[in-house]
């Protein structure tokens, strides 16, 4: 009984010291050098705000009765036991030099300068908090933090939010969206950071059984932090080379729309040669029926006409014998009309062959790998240009590859023009002679002249035949060729129609990478700004603390939150509970008294 006694003297005599030892001697005024401000707010489980007060650290430089301002129901000293007096929003005190520290207490109806909310779900079903404690299935919470417009702008603007919220490990299937997850004792914790001027909505799940919850605990700092973007120069040289490549890429299509432009010209002459030679080719093709009946006529002709004279001069009849100058001077004027259509015809081919010859030499010859094509495509140059491109090549090199294969008998028709013009000259030069040696014979009744006759009729027989089998030869190549250039003119006409589609894709690829390069031209220079811009964001380091309480005070060297939610507990029995405070002893008591 007697130590209990001494105790109790001695934690009273304790508490009493230090009134016995406060109660210096200051000067009238005292100076405060600066001012710091932690502002602390219990919130309920849903986020409403509970309970604000206020921790006030004052920095006296010289000792002396000092003022503060704030809007306070009540204040305390932390310092010492010296009486604070408070009138309306002015706090003063005398203050020893140093460090001071005093406590203010703020009305439950505070705005703070950030709305939190909140809300919970247990097995996707929203839920008040307190109706969770206890309760196991999936638990979502979601935290929501915006801008309040009751207060002033400026910690919502540069400060940066930091929200952690802990879990048992025995929780399982922790997973949070954007938060960091770590490991801390028994717990894990998951931390968010919100920057400034964001309003963000977190969420985080758990598989839980018999759910308990410590709170959610939000710390808001100035974001003063300076951003060192490092050497940006490598970065805009980056992006220099990068507008270099597009403008390189620009004057590229350029050239290449300039190219696709002169092709297509090429391309559409050569059409249109094609169609005139194919035109030609038919009309050299459309008398060859004619020319071989007419050719078998006179073959006949001739042999019948060879039979008649190898008989009896006695048995020939004269009057039929005397149409027949007249007959082989028409044959022989029909033959120098047919020589003069095909001189015709052999100048009107050489200028459509010299123009298709021209026009096809001029397709390049040179071969595109697969691996190139497949590199044009990986470019992200536009896709069905590309693709028309690719098939105008290949119809080119087809064309070019048919005319190769059938130039040889391009080059065949002009000699052999030459050779059945040379041909039909001679027959015609030969008829015209024997029509004028038969009136002559037939007139003078010669029978030594009609002997000579008879000779020269036999062997213009025998070589008209010869001739004949020619003209056979030639119209079926003419025919072979007619049926064969079809085929060409056809990729003639299909190589001009791609290079018309691919002169319009190449001219709306030329619109847009002009447009590339016009808007990235200044590429680095805007880079720069962005990032500029982006450091002015984000860097708040210039940013001059204010009071959170009152605008009066001044020298405020910095301000910071400590918010925290209610924990979501099981309820003890009270019976429990008494028995367990029946149980702690004087000590954890006392230390008690002064945590709360």
């Amino acid at each position: 009984m007697m130590k209990t006694r001494y105790v109790s003297v001695a934690v009273a005599t304790m508490l009493a010291v230090p009134t016995v030892l406060s109660a210096p001697a200051y000067a009238a005024t005292g100076e405060v050098a600066s001012k710091e401000e932690v502002v602390y707010a219990t919130l309920t489980a849903d986020g409403d705000v509970d309970r604000v007060y206020v921790v006030n650290t004052l920095d006296v430089e010289q000792a002396g009765v000092i003022t503060d301002y704030g809007q306070y129901k009540t204040v305390k000293n932390l310092t010492n036991v010296e009486k604070m007096n408070r009138e309306g929003k002015s706090i003063s005190v005398e203050a020893p030099e140093g460090k001071f520290y005093y406590q203010g207490n703020m009305d439950n109806t505070t705005q703070l300068p950030w709305n939190v909310d909140v809300s919970y779900t247990l097995d996707g079903e929203e839920k008040e908090a307190s109706e969770l404690a206890g309760t196991s299935g999936k638990v979502e919470m979601t935290i929501t933090t915006k801008k309040n417009e009751k207060v002033n702008p400026a910690f919502y603007e540069n400060y940066l939010l930091q929200i952690s919220v802990t879990l048992p490990n025995t929780y399982q299937n922790i997973e949070s969206t954007g938060g960091m997850v770590a490991n801390v004792g028994k717990n894990k914790q998951i931390t968010f950071t919100v920057l400034p001027e964001r309003e963000e909505a977190l969420k985080v799940e758990a598989d839980v059984k018999d759910f308990e919850f410590q709170g959610v605990e939000i710390a808001a700092v100035p974001s003063s932090f300076p951003i060192d973007m490092g050497d940006t120069d490598r970065l805009t040289d980056d992006m220099g080379k990068l507008s270099d490549g597009i403008r390189d890429v620009h004057s590229g299509v350029t050239e290449l729309e300039d190219g696709v432009t002169e092709l297509n010209k090429g391309a559409a002459k050569l059409a249109k040669g094609s169609a005139q030679m194919k035109s030609g080719i038919n009309e050299l093709n459309r008398p060859s029926g004619d020319i071989v009946s007419g050719s078998t006529e006179i073959k006949h002709a001739l042999q019948t006409l060879n039979k008649e004279l190898s008989g009896s001069a006695s048995g020939m009849d004269l009057e039929a014998l005397s149409e027949l100058p007249g007959g082989l001077k028409k044959l022989a004027d029909g033959l120098q009309q047919t020589n003069a259509g095909l001189t015709t015809l052999q100048q009107n081919y050489q200028q459509s062959y010299t123009a298709l010859d021209g026009a096809i030499r001029a397709i390049p010859a040179t071969q595109v790998t697969e691996e190139e094509i497949a590199t044009l495509y990986a470019s992200g140059a536009n896709k069905q240009v590309v693709d028309t491109l690719v098939a105008s090549y290949t119809a080119a090199q087809k064309v070019r590859g048919t005319y190769e294969a059938v130039q040889a008998a391009f080059a065949a028709v002009d000699p052999t023009l030459t050779q059945v013009k040379s041909s039909l000259g001679t027959i015609s030069g030969q008829l015209q002679e024997i029509s004028k040696g038969i009136a002559i014979s037939l007139e003078s009744m010669d029978t030594g002249g009609l002997a000579e006759l008879q000779k020269g009729i036999e062997q213009l027989a025998t070589n008209y035949n010869t001739f004949h089998t020619g003209i056979v030869q030639y119209t079926q190549g003419v025919g072979q060729l007619a049926n064969s250039y079809s085929e060409l003119h056809g990729g003639m006409t299909s190589l001009s129609s791609g290079t018309n589609e691919l002169k319009g894709g190449v001219g709306e690829l030329q619109d847009g990478t002009a447009q590339l390069n016009n808007e990235t031209k200044d590429l680095p220079e805007r880079l720069q700004a962005e990032i500029n811009e982006m450091i002015a964001q984000f860097d708040k380091s210039d940013f001059k603390p204010i009071s959170f309480v009152s605008p009066e005070n001044e020298n405020v060297q910095s301000v910071q939150f400590v918010l925290k939610t209610e924990s979501i507990k099981n309820e003890e029995p009270k019976e429990k509970k008494a028995v367990e405070e029946e149980k702690k002893g004087f000590w954890a008591l006392f230390k008690e008294l002064f945590n709360k």
